[in-house]
């Protein structure tokens, strides 16, 4: 068995949690590319992207748009940029943008709609993280023009820090609908968007076929090692483009990371529903645990957060008496822990982390 060889049964076997690593679950940002992955980005045609030339990158853009059924797409280096150009084509210094309290948009990409777009959120607080076209309509503001006015809609989904919760459908459409009568614009903040069309058992494209914009990653779910997508019209993305350059986000052979891409687009939607079943069990394994508070009936997707204050611990100190047991967990408020199942973390990694919980909540 060659050198090489060996490398990757050894890489596939910690993927697999069978050699006694860590089990992190603090992010599905965490994963390591596949050995079909790295065979891809070693043998990616390249060319300079900001030419136009990177035929590996203008195939991850053309299949991109052909999934979402739009227009055209872009490539971007992270998600807080493709969302931070969105909001940028869409709206002008001094517009509002109306998102929900413990959105992404909001609470986890620097106040960027502010200090680089120039826009101020609107934010409104929605059970479950899951906005309706009345909470909306309540802050839109008035058309007088001494108020500042509000330009766009940005809806999250599935929705992070309520614990990976799913929008329907449904209420996509009808915020578009209304929003669309009224002049303003929707952006889908889809990081996790191919975890939502898992948990409905529905297409990308039948769920965000009214929307006017989407991101999603390429680096979360579907375990690229970097990069993310957005989504629309030609007109948006030709506009989007001058924002991504202007942003620093012009890259050259980027081929490279878009080939892993293209095979996480291809492949990882297929195997959401392994995560799925591992946060489900994960949730029912935590309701069990005395000091532990979870609804474990609201898990459809691969975020788990649960409560830990019966413990008499702070979620750091949770996390930290995981830590010591293997586990990596994040902490997300005081007492609030949050864990997120991912390609990296196999059904005994799972049962490794519910055992570690028990320990930790006994000692």
């Amino acid at each position: 068995m060659g050198t090489d060889t060996r490398t990757d049964v050894v890489m596939e076997l910690n993927r697999a949690g069978a050699v006694g690593g860590a089990v992190d679950l603090r992010s599905d940002t965490v994963t390591r590319p596949t050995a079909e992955m790295r065979a891809a980005m070693a043998s990616a045609e390249v060319g300079d992207d900001v030419y136009g030339e990177d035929p590996t990158v203008n195939r991850l853009e053309a299949r991109a748009a052909e999934i979402f059924g739009k227009d055209a797409a872009l490539f971007v280096p992270t998600g807080c940029m493709g969302n931070l150009v969105a909001i940028k084509v869409w709206t002008h210094h001094g517009d509002e943008v109306i998102c929900e309290e413990r959105s992404h948009v909001n609470l986890y990409e620097l106040a960027s709609m502010s200090a680089i777009a120039g826009c101020l959120p609107r934010v409104v607080r929605a059970e479950d993280g899951i906005l309706s076209w009345k909470l909306i309509e309540a802050v839109i503001r008035p058309k007088i023009y001494y108020d500042s006015q509000t330009a766009l809609v940005c809806l999250e989904n599935t929705v992070n820090m309520w614990g990976g919760t799913v929008y329907p459908t449904s209420e996509v459409e009808e915020i578009c609908d209304r929003a669309h009568e009224i002049g303003l614009r929707v952006h889908l903040d889809g990081a996790r968007i191919f975890n939502a069309a898992t948990a409905l058992g529905e297409s990308v494209a039948s769920m965000t076929r009214k929307v006017d914009s989407v991101m999603f990653c390429l680096s979360k779910g579907l375990g690229a090692p970097v990069g993310s997508m957005i989504v629309g019209s030609r007109a948006f993305i030709e506009k989007g483009r001058v924002y991504r350059k202007m942003l620093g986000g012009g890259m050259r052979q980027a081929g490279v990371i878009a080939a892993a891409g293209l095979v996480a687009l291809e492949k990882a939607p297929k195997r959401l529903h392994i995560d799925h079943e591992n946060a489900r069990r994960l949730a029912e394994g935590i309701a069990q645990v005395r000091g532990l508070r979870i609804d474990a009936a609201k898990v459809r997707s691969n975020i788990v957060i649960f409560d830990c204050s019966g413990l008499q611990k702070t979620a750091v100190e949770l996390c930290e008496e995981l830590h010591r047991r293997g586990i990596w967990a994040q902490d997300t408020a005081v007492y609030s822990v949050r864990l997120v199942t991912h390609i990296d973390v196999d059904r005994a990694g799972i049962e490794r982390a519910l055992a570690a919980l028990k320990d930790a909540a006994a000692a």
